[in-house]
């Protein structure tokens, strides 16, 4: 059973059962770059009363020993968040102060946010340990996320990533997910999935 906060800012409620730290395997697969065994994977969605979630992740490969034989695959750090308008109430750009007074978000004024299918427009800015960053856009309908890259850049030196497209649900209390990417001078394709269970 999934508790939720209920001190969470107004815009954070249809994102709130991502909250928490969650544990599991997957596999990866992709083009020419197949894997035997699984991976190990942990997310975690915290905030700390902004209207965006704090995210970060990381995953390793298991050798054929002991766990100190793991491999680091990627580290990520993002902001996940409803997609809106900023006002002159929110601070910004950079360290510029609002302003306009803020008034407090209600319920009512998120629920005026849901788009013609019934969910609500997001956004999640990505980083990447391997140099690569991206912006995702997607919405988010219950417990089930879609997002897809508006835009990637990478550093001169990280490996050649175009696009991707990643895939959230809640089933049965677990975050099931699955990450197609392009890369590598190959089309948009399934590369990873797993399923995670909240950690203790």
């Amino acid at each position: 059973m999934i508790e939720l906060p209920t001190d969470l800012p107004a815009d954070l409620v249809p994102l709130s059962w991502l909250l928490g730290v969650w544990e599991g395997t997957g596999v990866i697969d992709y083009g020419d770059h197949a894997y035997t065994g699984e991976f190990t994977h942990r997310v975690s969605f915290s905030h700390d009363g902004g209207d965006y979630l704090n995210y970060s992740a990381e995953a390793w490969l298991h050798g054929t020993g002991d766990s100190s034989e793991r491999i680091r695959l990627v580290a990520e750090m993002g902001y996940w968040r409803l997609s809106r308008s900023a006002t002159d109430a929110d601070p910004g750009p950079g360290l510029l102060p609002p302003s306009a007074p803020a008034a407090a978000r209600t319920a009512d004024d998120v629920e005026r946010q849901r788009n013609p299918e019934g969910g609500f427009d997001i956004e999640a800015v990505i980083v990447h340990s391997d140099g690569v960053s991206e912006l995702y856009l997607g919405q988010i309908r219950g417990p089930r996320i879609d997002i897809a890259t508006d835009a990637v850049v990478r550093t001169a030196g990280a490996k050649t990533y175009a696009a991707a497209t990643r895939m959230y649900g809640l089933v049965e209390n677990h975050l099931l997910w699955a990450w197609d990417i392009a890369a590598l001078g190959h089309e948009l394709g399934a590369h990873a999935s797993a399923r995670l269970a909240r950690a203790e």
